[in-house]
């Protein structure tokens, strides 16, 4: 569906045009429409996108895209500055799989025994001082996940990206850590949820800080890529990496505009895998179309549909923990801390056929494969 800006001053002053992109068969929160519409009469702003998987989020809804003119606005991209997803092939074939035995010695917790800054520098980038996380997935949705190929919807489209029907993949959603947390902390201090004009000082060195933290939260997939490769015992191969929280310049006709992405996956930039939950199917897709409708973007995942507090109350009245570590597809998960292993539960968000669903009737997309759990990461407890 579509709507477009009310009579308000605001709104005509934005002249932004609002699109939600999802059928009438899916659930978007009204909260969630209220804040797209809410980005949409700010200053500068001309098109405010809502996915499939939108949501509401901190002040700007998840699950959206936005282009502006003139201005940028660093609180649209968020705190975790280029998290994003990469997808590795597995030098392993599917039924050579131990997933009990992996999730009982994986580990990718705490900081890596090997030479950060030197990881770093092969990656073409430079230290943070935040590279103790380096390498490690974070908390809330992030994880790394060991998927077998469920089925090839795309025979050609899945060869031309070298992938085999019987080898193992992994999928790994990571960003920039506590990085991306201080970069958007020192803009809020300093401008609260303002945007910053084109061309200025403080624009430049905004989106040099960002770049970086794009940079290093690619390279921060790629080592726990590494790290969980190694715990398996597999060699790997990176087949995609995308970025899903944002700005970046896009030039058009009208000009420059800068696209917001606030967990959105670009469409401009060939495949990418849209997961659903940890006990779903996710869908490796490739984009079609101009993508000028949904500024350039595609759907990131699921989309949350209980909020973490609901999800938690409602998933201990249901299951006990022990029971969350396995899937409908006899998947393993490794998740010890308790409160977001019920946080995450399958049952918290939207259904990922459904969203997929939307980008294909809308013309946005084509499948080429889905991709079944295999072993789900997500963080392992040291405590005494």
């Amino acid at each position: 569906m579509s709507t477009t800006p009310s009579s308000d001053p605001a709104s005509l002053r934005a002249h932004a045009q609002v699109r939600i992109i999802a059928s009438p068969q899916s659930w978007v929160e009204g909260e969630a429409v209220k804040q797209l519409e809410a980005v949409s009469r700010l200053p500068g702003m001309r098109l405010a996108v809502g996915l499939p998987d939108l949501h509401p989020g901190k002040g700007a809804p998840v699950g959206a895209a936005f282009t502006s003119q003139g201005r940028f606005y660093p609180y649209l991209v968020g705190n975790d500055i280029g998290c994003g997803m990469g997808l590795w092939d597995v030098g392993l074939p599917a039924r050579k799989a131990k997933a009990e035995r992996w999730a009982a010695k994986l580990d990718v917790e705490g900081s890596w025994s090997g030479d950060a800054e030197g990881f770093l520098a092969e990656h073409g980038v430079k230290p943070t001082g935040f590279e103790a996380a380096l390498g490690t997935v974070g908390g809330g949705n992030h994880f790394a996940e060991v998927q077998r190929v469920e089925t090839v919807h795309d025979a050609e489209a899945f060869a031309a990206l070298g992938l085999s029907a019987d080898r193992l993949l992994l999928l790994v959603h990571s960003g920039s850590r506590g990085l991306g947390e201080a970069i958007l902390r020192a803009h809020v201090d300093r401008h609260a949820a303002g945007g910053l004009e084109e061309d200025t000082d403080e624009a430049r060195a905004y989106l040099t800080r960002h770049d970086h933290a794009v940079a290093w939260a690619r390279a921060n997939r790629a080592l726990v890529a590494r790290r969980v490769l190694d715990g398996i015992g597999a060699p790997g191969r990176r087949v995609l990496d995308v970025c899903h929280n944002s700005v970046t310049p896009l030039h058009g006709p009208d000009g420059r505009q800068w696209l917001h992405r606030k967990g959105a996956a670009p469409a401009d930039e060939g495949p990418v895998v849209i997961p659903g939950s940890r006990g779903a199917l996710s869908y490796l897709v490739v984009p079609q179309g101009d993508g000028a409708g949904s500024a350039h973007s595609l759907a990131h995942g699921a989309g949350r549909k209980w909020t973490r507090t609901a999800a938690r109350e409602r998933m201990r009245e249901r299951f006990t923990a022990e029971s969350l570590t396995r899937t409908t597809f006899k998947s393993h998960v490794v998740c010890e801390n308790k409160d977001l292993l019920f946080e995450e539960a399958p049952p918290a968000y939207k259904p990922i056929d459904r969203v997929v669903t939307d980008l294909v009737e809308a013309g946005l997309a084509r499948v080429v494969a889905t991709l079944a759990p295999v072993l789900t990461y997500k963080t392992r407890s040291h405590e005494e």
